[in-house]
């Protein structure tokens, strides 16, 4: 453990970055993990600071976005949504943005959402960034295949039901690199503290909580030996789980290039 830790800060001084790729989260937005019936449902892939609503990176055209869909035992269907994507502008509090939106029709069972983008030059840090993203939602309760890895090159694998969790809940999670688990991973967490505006493509002003001090803004947390990471769910809403920098040799047109992997979960108030 300790050993991945100097690690991570030897690599960060050399890139004069506490953290590599800090705060940048990759999202796919949809309003609810867990549908009762299925229809037409949104969807909004955004590069952005989501806790405080921050600078929204320009996307480039992504190089996959695809849903697998399954349901109980019937065999996974895979569908290219590449296609369907459209360009937008999307608004943070500090400026506006690239991104892409689509619509998709949901139907009985669960549907991993993927997506690896266009790797994201960030000039204050002399990088690029890498983030393959997933998101899971289930309609009408019958699941699927969430637990199961989707052949990412980066990826977090569910060990908890994604789109079932109450706050006070934990989730668990498995950090792979090309299908083999990634030791001592290093995580970060983001709650979605504004809420999209859809019909505006748009964060909402008002936040959902403050954060005390600057470190509740972005979590962080590491994996253990076998790359699973646990995390205590305290509050209602989307989190977003970036496992980081998963191949240091990786290189993007001969630049450094931090391949990371992206979940995101909602969690449910028991009332």
């Amino acid at each position: 453990m300790w050993k991945k830790v100097t690690s991570v800060l030897a690599g960060a001084l050399v890139l004069g970055s506490v953290n590599i790729a800090s705060a940048h989260f990759q999202m796919i937005y949809t309003p609810e993990s867990a549908l009762v019936k299925g229809g037409k449902i949104p969807i909004k892939l955004v590069f952005t600071h989501p806790f405080n609503a921050g600078h929204t990176m320009d996307m480039g055209t992504p190089e996959q976005f695809f849903v697998i869909r399954s349901r109980g035992e019937n065999e996974p269907k895979k569908t290219d949504l590449l296609e369907t994507l459209k360009p937008i502008t999307w608004t943070s509090l500090t400026n506006q943005g690239k991104a892409f939106e689509t619509f998709y029709q949901a139907r009985g069972g669960d549907h991993i959402f993927c997506l690896i983008p266009e790797p994201y030059w960030e000039e204050a840090d002399g990088f690029y960034i890498k983030q393959s993203t997933k998101v899971i939602i289930n309609v009408g309760g019958e699941p699927g295949i969430w637990m199961e890895p989707v052949g990412l090159p980066a990826e977090i694998v569910p060990l908890a039901k994604p789109y079932d969790r109450w706050t006070g809940n934990v989730f668990q999670g498995q950090v792979l690199l090309n299908g083999n688990s990634v030791p001592h991973a290093e995580v970060e967490i983001e709650f979605m503290n504004h809420k999209p505006i859809l019909e505006d493509n748009a964060f909402a002003k008002e936040a959902v909580v403050q954060a005390p001090q600057d470190a509740f803004v972005l979590q962080t947390i590491f994996a253990d030996a076998n790359g699973v990471f646990t995390f205590g769910i305290p509050k209602e809403g989307w989190w977003g789980f970036a496992a980081l920098d998963l191949d240091p040799d990786y290189t993007f047109k001969n630049k450094k290039c931090s391949r990371d992997a992206v979940i995101w979960i909602q969690a449910k108030p028991m009332k």
